[in-house]
């Protein structure tokens, strides 16, 4: 067998020749990581556009909605964790859900806290924010046959998987989620 000789090119692709053969070895670190963010920028922008047009407000009014509709009675501070908000800021997002009709407090377990529970129209509305925001990202996937769709799938499992993240990290990953859509969900968080 030949000597392999490496050669790397300037776009960070590394061509190893061995016996002859050509073979290309694609190390694209950085375009992947690139194109990656471009990817997630996308997601982003789809999940906040569809929730908007529903609740007619971003940022993290759509999140505290789905958080809730779990329906084990979050508390304030439990809801500020998870969407990483300061204190003042989850009362005034709370303060505008109960004041539209979509989240009511109640006496909490141990009678000190408040618990929140999405009302008949907040769990209405959190269901079609589940149901736009799997449709909006879904989108993306169309250009995708199903193995490369199954193969995309496999490969973002992996990569949730490593992810090394305490219980508060995966419930604020998973903020936005349909837990009944993710059936062997990588980064399990329970709510």
């Amino acid at each position: 067998m030949r000597s392999t000789h490496i050669n790397v090119c300037y776009t960070h692709i590394v061509k190893l020749k061995f016996a002859g053969a050509p073979h290309t070895l694609l190390r694209m670190t950085k375009r992947t990581s690139n194109l990656l963010g471009v990817v997630g920028l996308a997601v982003a922008d789809r999940i906040e556009d569809s929730a908007r047009e529903i609740l007619k407000h971003a940022g993290e009014t759509p999140a505290a909605l789905v958080v809730i509709g779990y329906d084990l009675g979050p508390t304030n501070d439990q809801l500020r964790r998870v969407l990483g908000l300061s204190h003042s800021g989850t009362v005034r997002l709370v303060d505008r859900l109960v004041e539209d009709g979509l989240v009511v407090r109640r006496e909490g377990n141990d009678k000190r806290e408040i618990a929140l529970y999405a009302t008949r129209e907040g769990k209405a509305l959190r269901e079609e924010i589940l149901a736009k925001r799997l449709a909006a990202v879904g989108s993306l996937l169309d250009p995708l046959t199903k193995v490369e769709q199954e193969t995309l799938a496999s490969l973002l499992h992996k990569m949730l998987s490593s992810l090394e993240a305490t219980d508060m990290e995966r419930r604020t990953l998973c903020r936005l989620c349909d837990n009944r859509v993710c059936r062997n969900c990588p980064i399990p968080a329970d709510f």
